[in-house]
């Protein structure tokens, strides 16, 4: 069986050719479209039938990852009791090329009857859908890429393509960050790579830290840091709270080991490892997880813009967040 590789490249450059040329979609309905989402204070719903309606999935769980709460309403089910899912303060969208289908236009008496906005994204400007929708976005009449030139495809792709455009024009108008992103994905490989230092270390902004003066002796700051959680180092600060050191629990083996009981007289100035490895609370997890490995340390103490201590970061805590590997 041979197959015709170039017909299958025409597929992809009629789709990426069809892509380029609904760009003037974006108008200033899209921009009404994306108020409404941006300002919604329900749900953005999203809804369509057969591959129109794959491709609403994806454009829902797209929004509801980057900042704008969304799930998806199949036609037929919200006539068979998921119409309870609707609050008058949603915005629905519905996706359908040609904006006739029987269940999108019974889904748009439900909508209408509830005074929910709707948005449509399609391909007829004539249609029922547009003509009874808050805001069209139509991408205009455009041939299909399979051999019948009827299988979805050049209109689903462009209306993915869409979709996306109005998640993440709103995504950016509210100023999703990384750390947002991250909170949205916390089990996925992509999230661990992008978690930061602050998420992921053990102490929390307001907890007491392991902290002592370079003027302290072992005893006070052991002392001092004896109801302090978890940890395994203790960072030592100089006169104007800025770090100047670390002493980890080996440093205290050790000192104790060749000085014994006069170890606890010591300063920890004396004691501590002076210029020690240190990290941003603001820098990637992943940032830590390089310097746990190049070191071969296990605690790295967490500063602010002025190298003050913040927080303390385990390789334990690497470990559990999974960013390792």
């Amino acid at each position: 069986m041979e197959f015709d590789l170039d017909y299958a490249r025409k597929v992809i450059e009629a789709e990426a050719e069809a892509i380029n040329s609904i760009t003037p979609i974006v108008d200033a309905s899209f921009a009404e479209a994306a108020k409404m989402i941006y300002n919604c204070s329900g749900s953005c719903i999203v809804s369509g039938i057969g591959k129109a309606g794959i491709i609403g999935q994806k454009i829902s769980a797209t929004l509801a990852s980057t900042g704008t709460p969304s799930h998806f309403l199949h036609p037929v089910e919200a006539i068979h009791g998921d119409l309870g899912r609707l609050r008058e303060n949603d915005v629905v969208i519905v996706l359908s090329y040609g904006g006739e289908t029987d269940e999108v236009t019974r889904l748009i008496n439900l909508v209408k009857q509830l005074e929910i906005k709707l948005i449509a994204i399609t391909g007829d400007s004539d249609s029922t859908l547009c003509k009874h929708s808050d805001v069209a976005l139509c991408m205009g009449q455009m041939s299909e890429a399979c051999p019948l030139g009827v299988a979805p495809s050049v209109s689903t792709t462009c209306m993915l393509a869409v979709g996306d455009a109005l998640a993440f024009t709103v995504m950016k108008a509210r100023n999703f960050s990384v750390e947002d992103y991250v909170r949205f994905h916390p089990g996925g490989s992509l999230g661990g790579r992008l978690m930061t230092v602050e998420q992921s270390m053990m102490f929390k902004p307001g907890e007491k830290l392991p902290v002592a003066a370079v003027t302290d002796t072992i005893e006070q700051m052991l002392e001092k840091t004896k109801n302090v959680k978890r940890h395994g180092a203790v960072m030592v600060v100089d006169e104007d709270g800025r770090l100047a050191g670390i002493i980890t629990d080996a440093d205290l083996r050790r000192s104790a080991t060749k000085e014994g009981p006069r170890a606890f007289e010591f300063k920890a100035g004396d004691v501590m490892t002076v210029d020690c490895k240190k990290i941003r609370a603001d820098a990637l997890a992943a940032e830590a997880t390089a310097i746990f490995h190049k070191y071969r340390i296990d605690e790295l103490p967490v500063v602010d813009a002025d190298n003050r201590p913040v927080g303390l970061i385990d390789v334990q805590d690497i470990v559990t967040i999974k960013v390792v590997g």
